[in-house]
């Protein structure tokens, strides 16, 4: 066990162990993302407590349970990922039918939304068996949490999530357009290898503002808020920002009435205050990410091409 849990069981039992927690039930648990003190007490205990580990990676779940002080042996836990698990959810309904509790948890953040578990808990619906889920880490949540989108009152609310865009590049160009005509924010994941090609992508959307995340919740974590042709220079301006796991939301597009105020708004500013200034007194005022506003004073500021008008 970890030094720094080794305490977390003891709290974990106080704080939920006096709960119901039924048998012949599948639980469906949330683990960190990056960081291991985001794990609930409520996800502790349960997997304390569950007859069986159903996970994404056995050596990787064994190693995340020590961690916690949770001593499982190598028979107690059971590979479910998405090579095996139509075949391997058979399994798991008879061990809940045989009245154990199981509880389900992918190599990080919440089981069934881009990771492996939707088609278990489909299955053990089907068969009318009780599933309950533990919330806790998710990488789109958290990344949304600290994109600063602002919705437009003119178009859609919420965010969709498109998880992984093809990796072939004329669909991935295709996808990119059917994400530019949506209204709401739309939120995609990307491997380290697939990034560049990604951001080219969205290139193609211009002034559209993308959040990126890097390594969410971890040592090296990184959050920035840029313009969408902007965003391969980004990501080649530090070797750094190629590594890690990636969560980027597309903002909604911004309505004419608010680009043509956010730029008045600016062009007042330029004119009395330097640049870095004038942008974060205009971010402080119209709620912009202001990496954005910079990309857009600098246009602003730059002189117009000969022949063209004032």
């Amino acid at each position: 066990m970890s030094a720094s849990f080794s305490s977390a069981l003891g709290a974990a039992l106080e704080a939920a162990g006096a709960q119901h927690y039924p048998q012949g039930t599948l639980y469906v648990v949330a683990t960190p993302i990056g960081n291991l003190a985001d794990i609930s007490l409520r996800a502790l205990h349960v997997l304390a407590l569950a007859d069986r580990v159903a996970c994404e990676d056995t050596r990787h779940t064994q190693a995340l349970l020590r961690a916690y002080g949770i001593d499982k042996s190598g028979a107690q836990l059971l590979a479910v990922h998405q090579h095996n698990e139509a075949q391997a959810a058979n399994g798991v309904v008879d061990l809940l039918r045989a009245g154990l509790r199981v509880a389900y948890v992918s190599d990080a953040g919440t089981p069934g939304v881009s990771d492996p578990g939707a088609r278990l808990v489909a299955q053990v619906c089907a068969q009318g068996l009780r599933v309950v889920p533990l919330p806790g880490a998710s990488s789109v949540t958290t990344v949304l949490s600290a994109a600063g989108v602002v919705q437009d009152a003119e178009g859609g609310t919420g965010f969709v999530f498109a998880g992984f865009l093809p990796s072939k590049a004329t669909e991935r160009a295709h996808a990119v357009q059917a994400l530019a005509a949506q209204a709401q924010a739309m939120v995609m994941l990307e491997a380290p290898h697939r990034i560049e090609a990604l951001a080219l992508a969205l290139a193609a959307l211009g002034e559209r503002l993308v959040t990126v995340g890097r390594e969410l919740t971890k040592q090296f974590e990184e959050i920035a808020t840029v313009r969408a042709d902007a965003l391969p220079a980004w990501l080649a301006a530090d070797a750094n920002r190629l590594r890690g796991e990636f969560v980027l939301v597309l903002h909604p597009l911004q309505s004419k009435t608010e680009v043509a105020q956010d730029d008045r708004v600016l062009k007042l500013l330029l004119e009395h205050l330097p640049l870095k200034t004038a942008v974060k007194l205009a971010a402080d005022i119209s709620g912009e990410p202001r990496n954005a506003l910079y990309q857009r004073a600098l246009a602003l500021k730059a002189p117009a091409p000969d022949g063209a008008a004032d």
